[in-house]
This record gives structure tokens, C-alpha cells and sequence, in this order.
């Protein structure tokens, strides 16, 4: 009886499988051109990836199924897993303890700028202006949830700048540190709007005090749960230190799948346990350098096409041009947190007028952890109301912001004197050897 039509689902399984790996293999490449293609038209290769994605879109080329969208929610997963581990490896308590109290300072105030400006004007834009949802306890969550996203900086369209210009100076330091901890506050506003609005829209069930503890100890337990994942790393690279690179490449991944799929099964902060291993490992292993290092040369690019390609899979493209208007509130409002917050709390600091005047520019790339969140907000059933309408605004926003975020940094690093005439000549003169 068990085995009936067995050669039907079997070739059934078969066809299904291979058209999985055409399909990934096909994104792969796509992705890979595309990025390669932006790259030549001096534009960040993530931008083509977006755009890879975007294309391959179930509404647009119609090449990728809408079935396969979900089944790529795991190569998703581990591209999450070691993106927050290398935001991590970027807190060693060093470069805390040197600039970390003014770093902490501007982060805080226009991070939370940034929310609220963005809430205030989206939620008045929803509600008041075009009605979008009909109810204020829709409009509410969805207005935290889009806010708490306003937070996170992609620091590595403004990180491509100074490398190729040479740029160093406070500005520069500056940028990169806030980054650093705008991620952080990012996962935090968060991961405290999402247990808010699943009260607003519904869950009744409990108390708001309950909900707050519950929130507590998912990120507690979540961090925890990372610092030893990120102990036993140390532990097991130390025992196998004279195995080749493949080997470690091999160990690093294993134990960052392990942390985030054992933070999904128990029910914590996924995103927050990966990031605190990286903090583990940055400040605790010997071979922080060589760990790092290999995660960079050997799996950043594979990790960065199949994030973003994946997530341009996921744009409603019906959606985009009916809600612009609420692409460009968002890109406002935050954009204005953001210089509002940067000016506001250096006034208070001892630090150069510069910093003051040109950090900001630096800090509005977007997509990366930013778009991980909105994958999450997806995934949410409770939540299958807007979830759909906030991604494609992230997506929107990301686009803009990495088309467009690269020349406002250069142009900032450029005003704030940390990119020399020199520098530039020399630019041109190596173009023109090639």
C-alpha cells in the first residue's frame, strides 16, 4: 500500500529538485552579473543585486516562481546568520572604551529621531491623508514596525567610499562607529515595536507587562545563547588551529547555523544571538583576524548575492508605484532624524565642527539587516495585513537610498576635507595606467 505511484512521486520529487537548483543557480548568476554590471557603472554591486532580483520577480520576467520564494527562506536565514556576525566583529571593547561614549550619544539620539519622525509623519500619512487601513489600531503597529526600520545604516556603500578615496579622519571614524551601533539599536527598536504591535493588533491574551517580560527574555536568553555559541567557537577554532582554511570556513558556518536555528527553535531573537557571538569572537578569540578574514574573501560576495537577489524576489511590484508617496515620507522623515539627531547631540560634545556637519551623509545607505527585519515582519501572520505593503516600502527605500547614498557620502567625506585633491588626482592617474 506504501508503495504506490511510487516512480510518479518520485519523478514528481525529482523534477521538483532539479527545478529548485535551476532556479538558485539561475538567481546566482543573474545576481552576480547584475552586481558586476553596476560595479562597472560605478554603482555598488549590492544595487545590482536588488535590481537582479527585482527583475527575476514573479510580476516582472516571471522566470522565478512565487513558490520558490519561500523555499529560499533558509539560504536567507544563513545569509542573516553572517551578516550580524560581522556586525559583531565590529564592537571590540577597544574601540568602545576609545569613542564609544560619543558614538553611543549621536547613535542614541538619531536613531530615535530618526523613529520618531519617521512614525509621526507615516502615521499621520496612513491614517489622515490617504486612509490607508481604515483603523488606527492598524495604522499604529504599522507605523512602529516601518519606524523601527528607520534606525539601521548599511555602512558599506559609505565603507567602499573611503577605501577607494583613502578617506581618514574624524568623519570617516565617525561614520563607521556610529554604523556599528546604529545596527544594534535598529534590533532593539525592533524587537520592541514588534511585541507592541502584536498587542495593538490582536493578542489580547496577555498584559503589556507580560509582553515586556517576555520580550526581556527573549533578548536576554537570545544573548546569552550567542555569547556561549560564540565560546564554543573560540574553543573548538584553538583545537583545531593547524586545520586548513577550508576546515575553518566549514566550523564557522556550522556553529553560526547552529546559534540562529537553535535561537528560531527555542523561540528567541535570532539576529541578536548571532550578533553577540560575533562580539565573542572579535574580543575573546586569538584568531579573530584569520576568522574574519576568511569569512570576507571567501563567502561575503556569495553571502551578499543570494541576500539581496532574494530579497528583491520579495518586492510587490504592484505596490511601488501606488505607494511612492509613502516611499518618499519614509526617506524624508528619516533622513531628517538623522541630521536632526547627528546636530542636536554633538552640540553637547567635544568633537570637531565637522563631524557635526557631514556624519550624517554618511549614515543614510540602507538594506542589509534592514531588509532582514522586514523579512521577519513577513513571516508574521499576524501581521499579513501590511506586511506585504512594509516590505516593498524597505525594498523602495533601500534602492534610493543605495543609488544615491554612495554620492551623498563621498560628496559629505569631500566637504568634511577628508578627501584630498591629491587623493582624487591619484585615482584618476591609476585609471589612466590601466
Amino acid at each position: 500500500m506504501f508503495f504506490v505511484n511510487t516512480g510518479l512521486t518520485s519523478d514528481y520529487l525529482k523534477f521538483s529538485f532539479m527545478s529548485l537548483l535551476l532556479i538558485t543557480g539561475i538567481i546566482l548568476f543573474f545576481g552576480f552579473l547584475l552586481g558586476e554590471l553596476a560595479a562597472r557603472i560605478s554603482l555598488p554591486k549590492i544595487s545590482g543585486y536588488i535590481i537582479a532580483g527585482i527583475l527575476l520577480n514573479p510580476q516582472v520576467l516571471g522566470i522565478v516562481p512565487y513558490s520558490y520564494i519561500e523555499s529560499g527562506d533558509p539560504l536567507v536565514n544563513i545569509s542573516l546568520a553572517v551578516i550580524t556576525f560581522h556586525i559583531g566583529g565590529s564592537l571590540s571593547f577597544d574601540k568602545i572604551k576609545k569613542e564609544g561614549k560619543n558614538y553611543l550619544i549621536m547613535t542614541l539620539a538619531e536613531s530615535l529621531l530618526a523613529y520618531l519622525f519617521v512614525f509621526l509623519l507615516t502615521f499621520l500619512t496612513v491614517q489622515y491623508v490617504f486612509n490607508f487601513f481604515g483603523s488606527i489600531y492598524i495604522a499604529l503597529p504599522f507605523s512602529m514596525l516601518l519606524a523601527s526600520l528607520a534606525a539601521p545604516t548599511d555602512p558599506s556603500a559609505t565603507l567602499a567610499v573611503i577605501e577607494e578615496y583613502k578617506a581618514s579622519g574624524p568623519v570617516s571614524s565617525s561614520v563607521l562607529g556610529i554604523a556599528a551601533f546604529d545596527d544594534i539599536m535598529g534590533i532593539i527598536l525592533f524587537t520592541l515595536s514588534l511585541a507592541s504591535a502584536r498587542i495593538l493588533m490582536g493578542g489580547g491574551d496577555t498584559s503589556m507587562i507580560e509582553s515586556l517580560g517576555h520580550l526581556f527574555y527573549e533578548v536576554g536568553v537570545a544573548v546569552l545563547l550567542g555569547a556561549a555559541f560564540g565560546f564554543l567557537l573560540n574553543m573548538l577554532s584553538s583545537y583545531f588551529k593547524k586545520e586548513t582554511e577550508g576546515a575553518l570556513i566549514v566550523l564557522i558556518l556550522a556553529i553560526l547555523i547552529a546559534c540562529y536555528g537553535t535561537a528560531t527553535y527555542i523561540g528567541v531573537d535570532e539576529l541578536l544571538s548571532t550578533l553577540a557571538l560575533g562580539v565573542v569572537v572579535i574580543n575573546y578569540n586569538k584568531q579573530k583576524k584569520e576568522i574574519f578574514g576568511l569569512i570576507e574573501r571567501y563567502t561575503e560576495e556569495l553571502i551578499f548575492v543570494i541576500f539581496f537577489t532574494l530579497s528583491g524576489l520579495h518586492l510587490d511590484i504592484s505596490l511601488l508605484s501606488g505607494n511612492s508617496v509613502l516611499i518618499l515620507v519614509f526617506i524624508a522623515a528619516r533622513l531628517l532624524g538623522k541630521y536632526t539627531g547627528i546636530w542636536a547631540s554633538s552640540s553637547f560634545l567635544t568633537i570637531p565642527k565637522q563631524v557635526r556637519q557631514y556624519t550624517a551623509g554618511g549614515l543614510l545607505p540602507q538594506g542589509g539587516i534592514v531588509i532582514g527585519l522586514a523579512l521577519l515582519v513577513s513571516k508574521e501572520e499576524a501581521f499579513s495585513t501590511f506586511s506585504t505593503l512594509i516590505m516593498t516600502v524597505v525594498i523602495g527605500t533601500a534602492i534610493i537610498h543605495e543609488l544615491f547614498g554612495p554620492v551623498i557620502s563621498k560628496l559629505s567625506l569631500e566637504k568634511a576635507g577628508e578627501i584630498k585633491d591629491e587623493q582624487r588626482n591619484d585615482q584618476n592617474i591609476e585609471k589612466n595606467e590601466e
